[in-house]
């Protein structure tokens, strides 16, 4: 009989799916605006400081990624449900075909290796954060609020044959807050759904820009804490580095502040984010 974490990850990524599949329609939608603009007026990527071509190219940069994490989640669905599949007959009959059972699930195993490179690149993609900061949700799937801190990933493990991946990355909390116990650097082991990277500061060309209104999780200034804000501005209508953004319960004399928080510290917020 299967646990009942076993059945609460599996709706955890038929989740996951779901919001990505709706993600990939929106983008889809804005990539085709923007084919019909550029067909309906070719002329305009000549124009000084147009951006169509980049924002085109950004918008296709998108929807790779969420096409691979797309391929990545259903591949690690089809794995938790073969691990859930009864184990067959017992007794006798057991003993008679354990063999053919065994064969069956190697074989399970090393098709959805062979079909699916997708998965080890992301893998790939996972193991070379090393060193680098990311954000973390260190808070347990079950936990009233979601608690997300920037960590810094000290090790990633690259064996494919953990179907629930959990425990594969370890971080480091390098600067836990003066309330945490003992005071000093935490490590945590976490799920690669509770890491999320951040993008890269040295190139904001091919970075996703969020859009006036769009909530997302961001790290609040003076601290490593993430948290749920909605974006006021953008980065390249301010001609900065920076998002303006309004972070919830964040109000100060009876209106909420509007705080300046580099692109390269905002990340997309989590389906079914807790605070």
């Amino acid at each position: 009989m299967s646990s009942s974490p076993d059945i609460a990850g599996i709706l955890e990524n038929t989740k996951e799916l779901d919001r990505l599949r709706k993600e990939q329609e929106e983008v889809l939608v804005e990539i085709n605006k923007m084919h019909k603009k550029l067909q309906a007026t070719p002329e305009v990527v000549e124009k000084p400081g147009d951006t169509s071509l980049s924002k085109l190219k950004n918008l296709y940069i998108q929807a790779k990624e969420l096409s691979e994490s797309e391929v990545t989640v259903s591949t690690i669905l089809l794995t938790q449900l073969d691990s859930l599949l009864p184990s067959g007959p017992t007794g006798q009959q057991r003993r008679k075909l354990g063999n053919d059972q065994k064969r069956k699930r190697m074989k399970v195993e090393s098709d959805v290796q062979r079909v699916s490179p997708s998965v080890r690149n992301q893998i790939e993609a996972y193991a070379s954060l090393r060193g680098e900061q990311v954000a973390a949700r260190v808070t347990a799937d079950d936990a009233e609020k979601d608690e997300w801190f920037v960590v810094k990933v000290i090790h990633f493990d690259r064996d494919t044959k953990d179907s629930n991946l959990c425990d594969r990355v370890e971080v480091l909390d390098e600067e836990p807050g003066d309330d945490e116990e003992g005071g000093g650097q935490r490590t945590y082991k976490l799920s690669m759904s509770c890491i999320l990277p951040f993008p890269k500061r040295n190139d904001p060309s091919t970075t996703q820009e969020f859009q006036p209104g769009k909530h997302v999780l961001a790290v609040y200034p003076g601290t490593t804490a993430l948290y749920k804000a909605t974006v006021i501005s953008t980065p390249r209508k301010r001609k900065s580095d920076e998002y303006l953004l309004e972070f919830d319960d964040d109000e100060e004399d009876g209106a909420l502040p509007q705080r300046t928080v580099p692109f390269h510290k905002v990340v997309a917020l989590p389906e079914g984010h807790r605070q």
